[in-house]
């Protein structure tokens, strides 16, 4: 993989994982159809933590009360109280993560699984806008909700899925307003995302990556850049706008993706 590769990957990687398109399902195509079927698990996870640093800038304030509620004499009740929805909502991902991570990376990383899931996701989505309220704050969520969103961000370790998509959708369907799905979901990302970064960070030491050093630094840059710009983007458009056009994205991608798996009209 060369530099130009790895910044692809990274910007395509940034441009997805916080937009409700899947950053995985994109990455799995892109790798099938620029054939760079030798791309290791790690550079994936490489481009994940890229844009764990993009959401963890983002959102610095978010966290530093977060952590300011734990100090001794605080008064900051919410913000421990949501550090602890965040933990509780992280481990569902984490444990289905260790369960299925062989599945994931030998099995569903196929371009016909990417074809359902991003299907799948767009009609919940689309359930999210018809069925939801919009009208709930963060101050209203509670172990339930923080729960059944985490559940929700575990399926998505299943490429198409979409870790935003998956859990913006659910949170609007249980009545939150839609800046608030995105900032709850991009919250709730951030745990699992460093989790899994430091889980495969040992297998880097332990695998042949030779080649791969300069690539992975050129894509993890590209994704932290590429993901501050693309939240800071959805967090002004959804003050104003559906899910929508995301919807018809997914649902567009899918049926070309499979035109041209079916017709075989794709040589890379």
């Amino acid at each position: 993989m060369n530099a130009v590769e790895a910044v692809l990957l990274g910007v395509i990687q940034g441009a997805t994982e916080f937009l409700p398109i899947s950053s995985s399902g994109h990455l799995v195509l892109a790798e099938h159809f620029l054939g760079l079927s030798e791309t290791p698990l790690a550079f994936d996870v490489t481009l994940h933590l890229g844009t764990l640093l993009s959401v963890l800038t983002f959102f610095w304030r978010d966290w530093f009360e977060m952590a300011r509620s734990l100090l001794p004499g605080s008064n900051r009740l919410f913000d421990r109280k949501l550090l602890l929805l965040l933990i509780l909502g992280t481990i569902p991902a984490g444990i289905l993560g260790l369960l299925l991570e062989d599945v994931i990376s030998q099995v569903l990383r196929s371009p016909w699984v990417v074809v359902c899931t991003l299907s799948a996701v767009a009609l919940l989505l689309v359930a999210g806008e018809r069925l939801a309220s919009h009208a709930r704050e963060l101050t209203t969520i509670g172990w339930r909700e923080a729960l059944l969103i985490g559940t929700a961000q575990a399926v998505a370790i299943i490429p198409g899925v979409s870790r935003s998509g998956i859990t913006m959708s659910t949170a609007l369907i249980l009545g939150f307003e839609r800046t608030v799905a995105a900032r709850f979901s991009f919250l709730l990302s951030s745990p699992v995302i460093a989790a899994a970064g430091l889980y495969e960070a040992l297998g880097l030491w332990k695998g042949d990556f030779t080649g791969f050093e300069t690539s992975f630094i050129w894509g993890f840059g590209s994704a932290a850049v590429s993901g501050y710009f693309v939240i800071s983007f959805l967090m002004r458009y959804l003050v104003r706008h559906t899910f929508y056009p995301f919807v018809w994205y997914r649902l567009m991608l899918a049926g070309l993706v499979a035109g041209i798996l079916v017709f075989n009209t794709w040589e890379p």
